[in-house]
């Protein structure tokens, strides 16, 4: 079985049932995916796992959260390429800028990217169905 690490960071907790929804998915297609707050989950930890859904929501003027998720990944960029990796975060005002740019920067990192969800505010039972999608397509990537 196909370990998934799904790494977030969520302020309002929108992001956070993104990522229940996003191992949901992936746990259901048969891989075996394991939930962490980024704070929870380290560089070093990546090692242990075969595939990564990274979760946070668009902050300030739309980028990533500075002060715990982009310092983690900044470090982890060193460490997928090569890999399945799925991007996913929730934001409130703008187009969603900044999931293009990350999708940009997993891209040049050399990941093998599956998807990426971007959703306006709390994400509706539509939006959930699309996150277990996102981890279905990771584990995919990963057989």
């Amino acid at each position: 079985m196909k370990k998934i690490a799904v790494v977030y960071w969520s302020g309002g907790g929108n992001t956070e049932a993104m990522a229940k929804a996003v191992a949901d998915g992936a746990n259901k297609a048969g891989g075996e995916a394991a939930l962490f707050r980024v704070d929870g989950f380290s560089v070093q930890d990546m090692k242990d796992y075969d595939g990564f859904l990274f979760g946070c929501p668009a902050m300030g003027a739309e980028v990533l959260e500075e002060s715990e998720f982009e310092p983690f990944f900044a470090g982890a960029e060193s460490k997928i390429s090569g890999v399945p990796v799925g991007l996913f975060g929730s934001y409130g005002w703008g187009g969603g800028e900044w999931m293009r740019q990350w999708e940009s920067r997993v891209k040049d990192d050399g990941a093998n990217l599956v998807g990426s969800l971007a959703v306006e505010n709390t994400p509706n039972e539509k939006d959930l169905a699309d996150c277990a999608a996102l981890g279905e397509n990771l584990v995919k990537a990963l057989a």
